[in-house]
């Protein structure tokens, strides 16, 4: 007897925020849904995260002029950047697409492919989470941006200039207004910026967590086990080795965040997603209270009010998947937080390293893949998880089950890279 899954199977790898927020739209589309991942749902990223969910975030993390900055980031044992010696051969080609993407006019470009997906995350949210578990977990608030220099920092002229070009709503805010917002704010800190349309969630975890038991209140299934391999099968569909057997489905989603590039090589499917490892320091008694998060921008780093205390996250290390953690990484920004908020109390804490997703132009990848009908991505979303999540949920939905799209995805089309990689190979011939 030759099995054959059904016409309605779905299989989404990856129990995440992207996996799971495809898996609840697709269910309650009326599909058949299984989220397969070793860890269970809102594990890795999706649980240390800084919690912000950015509807009006639109500026890349390339920028030009950035690279110039590098050399004094790797030097600079408090720096937001740091490269394994080791590693970097690796990380070098995924390097220079991140520098060719912080050029004109690809800037604008990705600018307004980010404002396209990202303005629709709280009404994602909302209709993910319903209104009362929206309004537990989610506090749409705004955030501070602040700086420790009143000279403007090289690129700060063309994020200005982004925002108003998006139409985001932004207010500048002296010392004093910054100390009325933020009591015990250090007086290194001599300006900020209120965004007042982004937000965060008081509980990554626990947020990611809601919609994994959404999905199975649902009838969605969610399986621990660890996917090895994705076999295409001659007459459609895909069957899924795992640790312990293996499934079959009729369509398959891979929303396995830094993990998916083992899984889609092997099928010729070569994306540059790059291992950003990000640090967190959670301060369990820290003796003040925020009322929004705020990032220090001359330093790189965040700290967001969560419900079991102060989230302190940032930096960037690039070392891949297999190195050990480095807890400096999280005590620097112990460090970083006792300089903006003198009072705070650092003594209990946790710390906590994980593996942002990251393509080299801030967007991520959605879409069907060229050549493997039927196989779905949705991953590559680096910094920007929480907010991009859901909106790429409802469009990997939308795209299986035919139903019309609100905006134009090809900037986050699968292929872009290849497109990148020719005109690269123009400019160097």
């Amino acid at each position: 007897m030759t099995v054959t899954p059904s016409d309605q199977s779905i299989s989404i790898i990856g129990a995440g925020v992207v996996g799971l927020s495809t898996a609840l739209y697709l269910q309650r589309a009326g599909r058949s849904v299984t989220v397969i991942d070793s860890a269970q749902p809102a594990s890795g990223a999706s649980f240390g995260n800084a919690g912000l969910i950015s509807a009006d975030t639109s500026v890349p993390i390339a920028l030009p002029g950035m690279l110039r900055k590098v050399p004094s980031w790797l030097m600079d044992r408090l720096g937001p950047l740091s490269v394994d010696p080791r590693y970097f051969p690796t990380a070098l080609p995924w390097l220079l697409r991140w520098i060719e993407a912080g050029r004109m006019p690809r800037i604008l470009q990705i600018s307004d492919a980010m404002r396209s997906l990202h303005s629709q995350t709280f009404e994602c949210w909302k209709e993910l989470l319903g209104q009362s578990r929206y309004h537990d977990l989610v506090r749409p608030l705004g955030q501070v941006h602040v700086w420790e220099t009143e000279q403007e920092m090289p690129g700060a002229a063309l994020e200005r200039s982004l925002r108003e070009r998006q139409g985001i709503r932004s207010e500048r805010l002296t010392a004093d207004d910054l100390r009325q917002i933020f009591p015990g704010l250090s007086r290194a800190v001599t300006r900020g910026l209120l965004l007042p349309g982004n937000g965060y969630t008081v509980n990554p975890q626990r947020l990611v967590q809601t919609l994994a038991a959404l999905l199975t209140e649902a009838g969605g299934t969610i399986v621990s086990e660890r996917v090895m391999k994705i076999i295409p099968r001659e007459r459609g569909g895909y069957t899924l080795m795992t640790n312990t057997g293996w499934h079959l489905s009729k369509e398959l989603v891979v929303a396995a965040g830094a993990w998916s590039s083992q899984l889609l090589d092997p099928l010729g499917t070569h994306l540059p997603l790059e291992t950003e490892r990000g640090y967190h320091a959670m301060l369990t008694s820290p003796g003040i209270t925020l009322k929004m998060p705020i990032s220090n921008k001359t330093r790189a780093f965040g700290v967001t009010p969560m419900e079991h205390g102060l989230r302190v996250a940032g930096t960037v290390e690039i070392a891949g998947l297999n190195a050990p953690p480095n807890e400096e990484r999280a005590k620097i920004l112990l460090e970083h937080i006792k300089g903006m908020f003198p009072d705070v109390d650092t003594r209990e804490h946790r710390m906590w390293m994980g593996f942002r997703p990251s393509t080299p132009d801030s967007l991520p990848i959605l879409g069907e893949m060229p050549g493997r009908p039927g196989l779905y991505l949705a991953l590559g979303h680096g910094h920007f998880g929480m907010t991009g999540g859901p909106p790429s949920g409802r469009i990997v939905s939308q795209l299986i089950t035919g139903t019309p799209l609100a905006i134009d995805i090809s900037p986050y089309a699968p292929t872009r890279f290849q497109r990148a990689s020719a005109g690269v190979d123009r400019r160097m011939s």
